[in-house]
C-alpha cells in the first residue's frame, strides 16, 4: 500500500482519465448516450485530472496532501451524484425536472407540446446498461467512493510522513 500512497496523485490521475475514457467510449462507441446526471458525474473527474497534474508538478514545492484532499472531495462529489442517480434509477426518489421531465397533467395542446419538448432525450430513470444488476451510475458510485477514501487516506499518510 505504501507504493500506492507514494504515487497517489498518479493513481488519481490515471483512474480519473480511465473513468472519463470509459464514459466517452460508452457514449461514442456503444451509443449509450448520457442523461444530465451522467454528464454531471463526469465533471469531478475532469477536476481530479487538473488537480492531479498540478499536484504532480508542484509536489516538491507544496507537498501532495492538499492536492490529494481536493481529489478526495471531487471523488466524493461524483460518488454523491452517482448515488443520487442510482436512487432515481431504482425509483427510491424522483429526479429533478431536467432529469425526468414534467409529469404533470397537460391542460391544453400547447401545454402538452411544451412538456414533450422539455422532456430530456435520455431520462435519468432509464438504465441504459447494467452488469450484475448494477448500472453505470452504480459502478461510478462504487469506484468514486473507493477513490475518495483512497485519496483521503493517502493525504493523511502524506501529512503523517512529513
Amino acid at each position: 500500500m505504501t507504493f500506492l500512497y507514494k504515487n497517489a496523485l498518479w493513481v488519481t490521475l490515471l483512474t480519473a482519465a480511465a473513468a472519463l475514457g470509459t464514459a466517452f467510449t460508452a457514449q461514442y462507441v456503444f451509443d449509450l448516450w448520457p442523461c444530465v446526471l451522467c454528464l454531471y458525474q463526469r465533471w469531478p473527474y475532469a477536476v481530479v485530472i487538473v488537480i492531479s497534474i498540478l499536484g504532480i508538478a508542484l509536489r516538491k514545492r507544496m507537498g501532495v496532501g492538499t492536492f490529494l484532499m481536493l481529489c478526495a472531495v471531487a471523488f466524493a462529489v461524483t460518488a454523491g451524484i452517482g448515488g443520487f442517480h442510482v436512487g432515481i434509477e431504482q425509483g427510491w426518489w424522483e429526479g429533478s425536472q431536467e432529469c425526468v421531465g414534467d409529469t404533470a397533467k397537460a391542460d391544453s395542446l400547447q401545454d402538452l407540446k411544451a412538456k414533450i419538448m422539455s422532456t430530456p432525450i435520455v431520462r435519468c430513470d432509464d438504465v441504459a446498461w447494467s452488469l450484475f444488476g448494477i448500472s453505470m451510475a452504480g459502478y461510478n458510485f462504487i469506484a468514486a467512493a473507493i477513490l475518495a477514501v483512497f485519496s483521503f487516506m493517502a493525504a493523511l499518510s502524506s501529512y503523517k510522513n512529513k
